[in-house]
């Protein structure tokens, strides 16, 4: 099931009449899913360069079926386990298999205040954070997530807790398995003889 969304770079809204431009990106737009990919995209693959981050997602020549773990190549296995279990590793699919009624392939669309109707969230990749907007609570703008925070936080998806002043919603951190040092068992006791 798709949970359309968009990545998007902050503009000027007195130039561009929009606050954020950027492409559209068809499945798993939920802030559980997409927050790691982007988090750990910028401290792994693009090793804290916003710039690159954003010419890869934003200036891509298409739209995004879906992020994936390719954005978090050179990261540790441990981070690659915890953002996905089941190692299924899929990478980012382009969106490139739309045609128009021509026959020839779609051009993407860049996706704006003014046509971001319809999505279920954005994500703005300012220069201190991710703006992330829950489009079908408030399109106005959401809370933002410093960059600085670890791609293993647990986040929650419902959107009416990413209201624009609300702190950032993260579940409770995994509880950390103890393992008890093993017991020896008890000396046998000697039988006594009659």
């Amino acid at each position: 099931m798709s949970t359309r969304s968009f990545i998007a770079r902050p503009t000027d809204p007195a130039a561009t009449g929009s606050r954020y431009a950027g492409r559209y990106c068809h499945f798993d737009g939920y802030p559980e899913n997409q927050l790691p990919l982007l988090l750990g995209a910028l401290q792994y693959r693009f090793a804290g360069d916003l710039e690159a981050l954003r010419r890869h997602l934003v200036d891509a020549p298409h739209d995004w079926s879906g992020l994936g773990m390719d954005l978090l190549e050179g990261a540790p296995e441990h981070v690659l386990n915890q953002i996905d279990p089941h190692a299924e590793r899929y990478p980012s699919r382009p969106l490139d298999d739309v045609v128009t009624l021509s026959g020839a392939p779609a051009e993407p669309m860049t996706i704006t205040q003014a046509n971001a109707g319809g999505l279920d969230w954005g994500y703005v990749l300012h220069d201190h954070g991710i703006e992330v907007i829950a489009l079908t609570r408030d399109d106005r703008g959401g809370p933002i997530v410093s960059w600085d925070t670890s791609p293993l936080t647990r986040f929650r998806g419902t959107p009416s807790l990413w209201g624009r002043d609300r702190p950032v919603p993260v579940r409770p951190s995994r509880p950390v398995l103890k393992v008890a040092a093993p017991v020896s068992p008890a000396p046998a006791r000697p039988r006594a003889t009659r």
